[in-house]
């Protein structure tokens, strides 16, 4: 009896050592498998392609972290993006470099939006996003009227699309963005308020936290995030289009999934978030290297996103699965 009532005991840590480390291994297979079938992915100029392709994703991402771990949802990432790219562009002429600034004040206020409407007037965060999703980018393209908005100036374009060490400053800007949010995710109260929130909002307000204000914090911090990655993205286009960034909004709650960060909330980790754009954005390059079809592209990545969601999520730390 002693040795079947060990065995469970023994197969747990084992299975949530696989857990933690499957999207380092799944990342590991497929930096592997690319590199066999393709000279070129491996090399120094495709990695740093691969970190450019990352960083609009990546901040993105890191921001839709703290609103998935407090238990909601944010489809509106990507029209913030969109507009926060199109006041940057706009203001890139008279503003130069300090263009960055109008660019996360429009994503704060968007997220500010998002959070009144979500945490004060009661409406579900899906359909406040979704809402807002289709209002952001309507305010895009009546600006724009379907026509790109460049950016010329010299010293915007020096600073944002220039490198520093052979590495492109819009990689060491979300780096450096990435860091400051894993540490308020980690190392403040308010990190830990946004897991509290997530795990039982009840029982959280029973604790003494201010639901409401971390509710609307959550997505003022999302929308300055993805105001920074509207920056990034205007830079790396030189341009701001009506449809910058359609879709993102797709791409990033997978690279959250994929992290190992359940939709349920409560759980989550800015550093499986990382993991989670790094699998995207490589299985996405690795499959143009490898000439695999387009339309193909789209299956094999929700087979991958389903299969990771499937093996890493722990069940037994989830009450409901919603």
């Amino acid at each position: 009896m002693d040795d079947v009532s060990r065995k469970p005991e023994v197969a747990q840590p084992l299975l949530t050592r696989f857990r933690q480390w499957f999207p380092i291994g799944l990342l590991v297979v497929l930096c592997l498998g690319f590199a066999l079938t393709s000279e070129r992915f491996l090399s120094v100029s495709n990695l740093l392609i691969i970190l450019q392709q990352s960083v609009v994703l990546l901040v993105a991402a890191v921001a839709m972290t703290f609103v998935v771990v407090n238990g909601s949802i944010d489809l509106s990432v990507g029209s913030i993006v969109a507009l926060s790219a199109l006041a940057a562009a706009a203001l890139a002429g008279d503003m130069g470099v300090w263009a960055i600034f109008p660019a996360i004040g429009v994503g704060l206020l968007c997220g500010l939006v998002n959070g009144l409407l979500f945490s004060y007037g009661k409406i579900p965060s899906f359909i406040v996003t979704l809402g807002t999703m289709v209002i952001f980018r309507g305010l895009v393209l009546l600006y724009t009227k379907g026509a790109p908005v460049s950016i010329a100036d010299r010293d915007f374009l020096l600073l944002y699309t220039g490198r520093t060490m052979g590495i492109p400053n819009t990689v060491l800007i979300a780096v450096v963005a990435t860091i400051i949010a894993a540490i308020i995710f980690n190392h403040t109260v308010f990190g830990r308020e946004v897991r509290a929130v997530g795990g039982g909002e009840k029982v959280a307000l029973l604790s003494g936290i201010r639901v409401n204000r971390i509710k609307l914090g959550v997505f003022v911090l999302c929308g300055t995030l993805c105001g920074l990655a509207g920056l990034l993205q205007a830079s790396r286009t030189m341009a701001a289009t009506a449809q910058l960034a359609q879709g993102l909004e797709l791409d990033v709650i997978a690279a959250v999934v994929v992290g190992g960060t359940p939709l349920t909330g409560g759980i989550g980790r800015i550093r499986g978030t990382v993991l989670g754009v790094l699998i995207i954005a490589i299985l996405s390059n690795g499959m143009n290297m490898t000439g695999v079809d387009p339309y193909l592209q789209n299956i094999l990545k929700g087979l991958v996103l389903i299969a990771a969601v499937f093996l890493t999520i722990d069940r037994s730390k989830i009450s409901i699965i919603k």
